[in-house]
């Protein structure tokens, strides 16, 4: 964090002499003209940001001022989610400079965070470094990527507004603006707790690596303290009862490995509080909706074989150790992990821009925001205009990728075309527009088992596999998925160690039971990020 102070710090250096010069922050490089190359995108005129300088903390900083009609063009990049990271390792490096804004320095493989959360696989392998899937971000002199927050947009401008993300540790929060040529929106979207009391304060979201780690850590916590002498057996039952709020394809998924967790290691490792630990799924309608009916059917069985009891109904409010549902029954629980969806984020909402049915940003077919000039937006915060005809995309890692390979291949087309600068692009050809092409859905259930549902929409007629043929298959489309993200367009040594290293991860979700060991250690309660 001192890199980001130390930047933002010298890039606010003015002179008494003169209201506006170019600031110089201090980058360690042997090479001058690396060094001045870097710094000439730094500087403090007023006229970038209306600013009032007697305003309180955060205090506004300079930041990246417009390029140069010399200079490369710059694409900033607002997400390090599947969409972002996608575009971000298409984008010609050649043609543009690459300015990536997030409060995560990684990219988070979704589809195996809830193995992570029993051991099955360690935190580190369902991450991969912004760095890493675009090497120009540390590399080249005009790419840079800021740990911080998007507060707002100056469109008119072409300016984005961040804020430092620090936790209040190293430094303390600090205001700049950056200039961009092409904005690409990739935010993301927060999960949805439908307005209902205590959800954010009491339960878990599954979303991000520290939410795995707080679930894991959670769950050893209470498995440990229920075998502490004096602790009633109603509430043993309690600390050891894992509840699970949404059927979607995260919570069956997490369901299973935690069905899994129980009967092949608590009754090894926990065997005094072993008939103590329970799994409830609660849904208010059907679990994995999206997915054949045979498949549904099929799901339930195994869920409901291995232990899972499945609960239908509507959670009303939640509570410190229970949480209540519509018909007034009442739910204690040790764990509890929310798993309903995703809506738009409070940042997504607050952009004066046109939305889509649900919230999003609205698009058009070549994912342009179409009332502003150089905008475009992917992924789980955008979503096609009712003007175009089309129907707004679900929210899924496919087609957050899908839109960053294609918006890659757009920028680098009006790059070739010298469209890339601002306002450059307005008689470029765009041609093709963006069309998607639904792959399939997959869930694995736990025991070895999973469903592949092939079809392209849930009316329409195709492939449904269910078992262990179609778990073998899940790992395979895993494995590719990954590939999709972490090889690197040269096929190097890292990308390959990389997807071969998730690889052998996902295989190893059906062999842990076969000699491979688990690393479920216990986390310290000070440090949830450190383990003993």
């Amino acid at each position: 964090m001192a890199w980001v102070g130390n930047l933002i710090r010298f890039s606010a250096i003015k002179s008494a002499s003169s209201p506006s010069i170019t600031a110089k922050p201090l980058i360690l490089t042997t090479s001058p003209n690396f060094l001045f190359s870097s710094l000439s995108h730094f500087t403090t005129d007023a006229s970038l940001h209306n600013h009032n300088r007697s305003s309180p903390s955060p205090t506004q900083y300079g930041g990246l001022g417009p390029t140069k009609p010399n200079e490369k063009p710059r694409v900033v990049v607002l997400g390090s989610g599947w969409a972002g990271c996608r575009l971000m390792k298409g984008i010609d490096t050649k043609l543009y400079d690459v300015v990536c804004v997030s409060p995560r320095n990684h990219m988070v493989f979704t589809p195996l965070l809830a193995s992570t959360c029993v051991g099955t696989l360690e935190f580190r392998s369902v991450a991969e470094p912004i760095a890493r899937i675009q090497p120009a971000i540390s590399k080249e002199p005009g790419s840079f990527y800021f740990l911080a927050n998007c507060t707002g947009l100056d469109t008119h401008n072409h300016l984005v507004h961040c804020q430092t993300v620090t936790d209040g540790y190293t430094m303390d929060p600090r205001k700049f603006d950056i200039s961009y040529d092409k904005l690409v929106i990739a935010l993301g979207a927060e999960a949805s707790t439908f307005g209902i009391q205590g959800v954010k304060e009491h339960a878990i979201f599954l979303r991000e690596v520290h939410h795995a780690q707080e679930i894991r850590r959670k769950l050893l916590l209470n498995l440990m303290l229920s075998d502490v002498p004096g602790i009633s057996e109603e509430e043993k039952r309690r600390l050891l009862h894992c509840v699970v709020v949404g059927g979607g394809p995260t919570g069956v998924e997490f369901s299973g490995e935690l069905s899994d967790f129980i009967m092949r290691d608590v009754r090894q490792r926990y065997a005094h509080v072993k008939d103590y630990i329970h799994v409830t799924l609660i849904e208010a309608n059907e679990i994995l909706s999206s997915f054949d009916d045979r498949l549904r059917r099929y799901a339930t069985k195994q869920l409901t074989k291995s232990g899972v009891r499945l609960v239908r109904g509507i959670v009303k409010d939640v509570e410190p150790q229970k949480l209540i549902l519509n018909d007034g029954s009442e739910v204690p629980y040790g764990l509890l992990v929310w798993s309903t969806g995703v809506g738009p984020s409070p940042l997504v909402k607050s952009l004066d821009l046109p939305k889509s049915p649900g919230g999003r940003i609205g698009i058009d077919e070549w994912l342009r925001v179409p009332s502003v000039q150089d905008v475009f937006a992917i992924g789980d915060c955008s979503g096609f205009l009712e003007s175009t005809g089309k129907t707004v995309l679900p929210a899924l890692a496919q087609v957050a990728e899908r839109q960053g390979k294609y918006l890659s291949s757009l920028l680098n087309k009006i790059g070739i075309a010298g469209g890339g600068h601002a306002y450059g692009a307005k008689d470029v050809e765009l041609g093709d527009p963006f069309v998607y092409r639904h792959l399939g859905s997959m869930a694995t259930i736990g025991s070895f088992k999973a469903l592949v549902d092939l079809r392209q929409s849930k009316e329409a007629k195709g492939i449904s596999l269910a078992g262990f043929i179609s778990w073998t298959q899940a790992c395979n489309l895993i494995v590719v998925a990954c590939a999709r993200v972490t090889f690197d367009r040269h096929f190097n040594a890292i990308g390959l160690w990389s997807t071969l290293n998730k690889a052998f991860c996902v295989f190893s979700i059906g062999l842990k039971n076969a000699g491979i060991s688990k690393d479920f250690s216990m986390l310290t309660l000070g440090d949830p990020t450190h383990s003993i």
